[in-house]
Order: C-alpha cells, then sequence, then structure tokens
C-alpha cells in the first residue's frame, strides 16, 4: 500500500503511525487481541492531529489546499451528482482541460456545474496545465454559464487554481479579455451562482469564475490576489519569504470571512479533505443545498442587485490620512 504525501508540519505524527501499523502486523501475525492499545495510539495520534490542524499558519493552509490528495472539481461533481453530462469546446477551436464543465443534478434540481480541474500525477498535471486555464477554458465556461443563464439552470462554481495561465500563447490569444469579459457578464446572469474554493484560488485566474451570489471556502482553503511566492517576489525580490507574505496577505477562511469576502467558511475533517474526501462531500452538498434554497427564493432583479451591492461593498476607502502614514506604512 502505497504511503500517503506527509506534509511537513505532519511529520511528528509519523512515529504514532508507524507505531500503530506495527501493532496491526503484529496482531495479524500472532493473532494476539491487540485492541486496547491500539485504541490508544489512535486516540493518541487523533488528538495530535486534531491539536495541529487548529493552529495552522497560512503558509500551512497553502500546503494543506495544494495536496496531491484534496479532492478536485470531478472528485465533488461525483460525489454531488448521481449522473452528470460533460460539456466540451468554446465554439472557437478550444476545449481547455483545466477547467471543466457540464449539467448534473443537485438533488432533485438541474444545475450547471463548472471548475477548474488539477491532475493526481505528473502526466494528467501536465494534460490539465496545473489548474492554470487558458483563454479558450473561460471562453468555455461563459458558453456554459450563458448556457445555464438561458435555461434558468443555478451556476455551481468550484475554484482550485494557481492562477491563469501566463505564458506567451496565453497573452496572445487574450488571456485578460476573456477573464474581464467572464467578470463583466457574471453580473448580468438572472440564475443564482454560488463558487466555492475548493483548494487554492489564486488571482484572476479564480475569479473569472468567481463573481458569485454566495461565496463558501473551505477551511483549510485559500483565496489570494497573488501567490505568496509571487507577492514575496514582487515585495521584497526573494520567494523565499513567502511565509511572511502569506500572513501579509489575509488569504485565509477567518480573515476573508472578516473582510466581507466570503460568505461562509466550510469546516473540515480532521486532517484536511484529502483525509475524508467523502465526509467532506457530504458538508460541501448541505452548505450548497441550502444557499441554493435561499437563492431560489429572490426575483431575479433582486438577485442580480444583490450580487452587484455584495462586490460594490467589498473594501475600504481612508480618507484624512496624511501621507507621512502612508510613507510609515
Amino acid at each position: 500500500m502505497p504511503r500517503r504525501p506527509l506534509l511537513e508540519f505532519e511529520k511528528p505524527l509519523v512515529e504514532l503511525e508507524q507505531q500503530i501499523e506495527q501493532i496491526r502486523q503484529r496482531a495479524r501475525d500472532s493473532e494476539v487481541d491487540v485492541t486496547p492499545q491500539l485504541h490508544q495510539l489512535e486516540t493518541l495520534a487523533a488528538r495530535r492531529r486534531e491539536e495541529i490542524f487548529k493552529s495552522l499558519t497560512p503558509a500551512q493552509k497553502i500546503q494543506v489546499a495544494r495536496h496531491p490528495h484534496r479532492p478536485s472539481t470531478l472528485d465533488y461533481i461525483q460525489m454531488l451528482c448521481d449522473d452528470w453530462v460533460e460539456l466540451h469546446g468554446d465554439r472557437r477551436g478550444s476545449d481547455d482541460q483545466a477547467l471543466i464543465g457540464g449539467i448534473g443534478r443537485l438533488g432533485d434540481r438541474a444545475v450547471m456545474l463548472i471548475g477548474h480541474q488539477k491532475g493526481r500525477d505528473t502526466k494528467e498535471n501536465v494534460a490539465r496545465n496545473f489548474g492554470m486555464a487558458t483563454p479558450g477554458g473561460y471562453r468555455k465556461a461563459l458558453r456554459l454559464m450563458d448556457h445555464a443563464n438561458r435555461f434558468e439552470l443555478p451556476i455551481l462554481s468550484f475554484i482550485d487554481t494557481p492562477g491563469a495561465y501566463a505564458g506567451l500563447l496565453a497573452e496572445e490569444q487574450g488571456q485578460g479579455e476573456a477573464i474581464a469579459v467572464n467578470l463583466r457578464e457574471m453580473f448580468r446572469f438572472r440564475v443564482p451562482i454560488i463558487a466555492t474554493v475548493i483548494g487554492e484560488g489564486g488571482s484572476g485566474g479564480a475569479l473569472g469564475i468567481g463573481v458569485a451570489d454566495r461565496l463558501l471556502m473551505f477551511e483549510h482553503s485559500v483565496y489570494t490576489v497573488a501567490s505568496p511566492e509571487a507577492c514575496a517576489s514582487i515585495l521584497w525580490r526573494d520567494a523565499g519569504k513567502a511565509s511572511e507574505a502569506a500572513s501579509a496577505l489575509k488569504i485565509t477562511g477567518p480573515d476573508l470571512l472578516s473582510l466581507g469576502v466570503v460568505d461562509e467558511v466550510l469546516p473540515e475533517p480532521v486532517g484536511g479533505n484529502n483525509l475524508a474526501p467523502l465526509e467532506a462531500g457530504e458538508i460541501l452538498k448541505e452548505a450548497l443545498t441550502r444557499n441554493l434554497e435561499v437563492l431560489l427564493r429572490l426575483s431575479q432583479e433582486d438577485l442580480k442587485e444583490q450580487r452587484y451591492g455584495k462586490f460594490r461593498a467589498m473594501g475600504q476607502f481612508l480618507d484624512g490620512l496624511s501621507p507621512e502614514v502612508f510613507e510609515a506604512g
């Protein structure tokens, strides 16, 4: 059985897990009842894991958000929907595999599901471009959202990307324009939109499918204007200061909830969604169903007005401060 990837701060648990496995193996070989000893060690390991995950720093949350076994958009779609049909292509010659979408059912209601999709291994990550969508991906997403708006299907989007692809070809094909058009058009849609940050939400790449009536994020996900590594390189010309940048950027759920950027932070199983994906799927399904029921009670005009007002209310203006204050900051 392959060992699951361990994050740096999880290493204190390795010795305990090894002891537990050794006792299980001994019990299998000798048929000796070691249940009490095994229960004691498992309880200790669970308690230590809970203590570790309750006190994660922003930099450590980024590691959890990027965990290779963290459930992806396709994983959640399979947990949420008994059946769904993936739709392909932007009708301009592109079918970006980093941003996928299709029609499914949440309970008894038809919905449009779109989201970033990373790979499980190197080969799949290359095929999916590590979840970094090209202009064709955002135009495909817009085509699907237009379809949902026309047929009155609520839109559920799943954000998990370090950012939109910033290669030369993507810029030549209009990356900035494709994202900007998505932002503009999502404000006019007459159907409910719920976006969930399931991993990392980076820059305009995340916002390109993130203009929503409700923005949810998992407890150990992150949502940021720029990756901490990029921020540190810009501010200090040293990517090694990414940990400091992560704290300064306010990228975690509690920070963003207090700033009014996200509407709800969803709890994760102890150890993160990667340890209990089915439990994470149930948590997400309940939150989506509950929020969708509220949004469906609103008229189309109220829905659009509230969405517009939500984004207009973000941010603060500081008046009456002297230039010295900004220089000191």
